[in-house]
């Protein structure tokens, strides 16, 4: 059986402040529909993906930033990360983690490491590594996004 990962609600605090910083990041608009006073619902997906993100009034009661580690796969992360800048999105440097990989906690769009070999360092994974290059960012409540590059996918994905 099949599981296929559809939408993820965000929390927000001004669906209009999270719909134009989302449709400025290059999300497509998918849907936007006002049901009553109560209810809205606003339906974007990032380019080239299958999962979709969906806020709005009335609709989770989490707190607005409460979303965190929302990973955006690419093949590329400095390019990724200039477009997005490009779009006057405020993105934070490339960086890997020492220890290779990033298996650390998440927190305000940034990585937050534990321990001892797992410090961030500046730019790409030397080697390029899959899995291992990341920038940060966070949308204008504080929900939590991680580029990541993968340009080789594990077995199985």
């Amino acid at each position: 059986m099949d599981l296929k990962l559809e939408v993820i609600v965000l929390p927000v605090s001004d669906v209009d402040r999270a719909k134009s910083f989302y449709e400025t990041a290059g999300f497509r608009m998918d849907v936007d529909n006002t049901f009553s006073d109560d209810y809205r619902l606003v339906h974007l997906t990032p380019p080239g993906s299958a999962c979709s993100i969906i806020f709005g009034k009335g609709m989770i009661d989490a707190a607005p930033g409460s979303a965190q580690g929302l990973y955006l796969i690419v093949t590329d992360v400095e390019q990724a990360r200039a477009e997005l800048v490009s779009r006057g999105i405020k993105v934070s440097d490339v960086f890997h983690d020492a220890g290779g990989l990033l298996h650390h906690g998440h927190g305000a769009g940034n990585a937050v490491h534990r321990g001892s070999g797992q410090e961030r360092i500046a730019g790409p994974n030397p080697d390029r590594t899959s899995y291992a290059s990341y920038a940060t960012f966070s949308d204008p409540d504080g929900n939590g996004w991680v580029l990541q590059e993968i340009t080789q996918r594990q077995p199985g994905r």
